[in-house]
């Protein structure tokens, strides 16, 4: 696995490295001290896996760079990493194809478990970020559950629940063993959530799903 980590900060990089070779003692971990750096070693390394891309950088905006990157590598996995997590940064890195967004003042474990889903194909998103959302949120398990998007987007029960689970930051596999289902058939029905939410990727079909989820009547309303 071979990973770039952007940040200005060399003990922020230190410490990055240091939980990425926890994860994978094999990784191969790249740094740069900025935006310009950062786009050079992206050409020069076409087989990066991942991308730790802090949002202040000294010769550029990280939203932007994040933007350049979705446009020019959309198959390379982007997460942010930031001082600030102000619930519009986090919506706005996730919507500009984010694959998850990590407060650079998350504790070690957290941060462990964030890359870790992140690896495993999931989206991380701070859980204060969701907390409100999660307040609502039923378990799939209950008979009265809200479901998390209008019944006329045509997915069926079992397509809900994957929703459900993927709206939790499971990923497939952690899916899979929570609905007892081979890995195939969870991809089919997150590619049938895809299509039906009209997005190309977990992160937009996270936020699709939430968006659609504030448009719905409370129960009892």
């Amino acid at each position: 696995m071979k990973i770039l980590i952007v940040d200005d900060h060399v003990l922020i990089r230190d410490a990055l490295r240091a939980v990425l070779l926890e994860l994978h003692q094999d990784s191969e971990i790249i740094e740069a001290a900025g935006c310009g750096l950062a786009m050079q070693l992206v050409e020069e390394h076409a087989d990066l896996d991942l991308i730790l891309l802090d949002l202040n950088l000294p010769d550029g905006d990280g939203f932007d760079s994040l933007v350049e990157l979705r446009e020019r590598y959309p198959a390379l996995a982007v997460v942010v990493l930031s001082a600030s997590h102000d619930r519009a940064s986090v919506v706005r890195a996730l919507e500009l194809g984010a694959a998850g967004f990590i407060p650079k003042s998350a504790q070690r474990p957290v941060m462990l478990s964030a890359l870790q889903l992140v690896f495993s194909g999931g989206v991380y998103i701070p859980p204060e970020i969701l907390a409100r959302e999660a307040e609502t949120l039923k378990t799939i398990s209950s008979t009265d559950a809200v479901p998390p998007v209008p019944s006329s987007l045509g997915l069926t029960e079992r397509q809900l629940d994957v929703l459900t689970l993927m709206m939790q930051g499971k990923s497939n596999k952690a899916i899979c063993r929570v609905l007892d289902l081979a890995e195939p058939t969870v991809k089919n029905h997150v590619t049938a959530i895809f299509k039906a939410l009209k997005v190309t990727n977990r992160t937009e079909a996270v936020i699709a799903a939430n968006q659609l989820r504030s448009q719905l009547p409370r129960l009892g309303s």
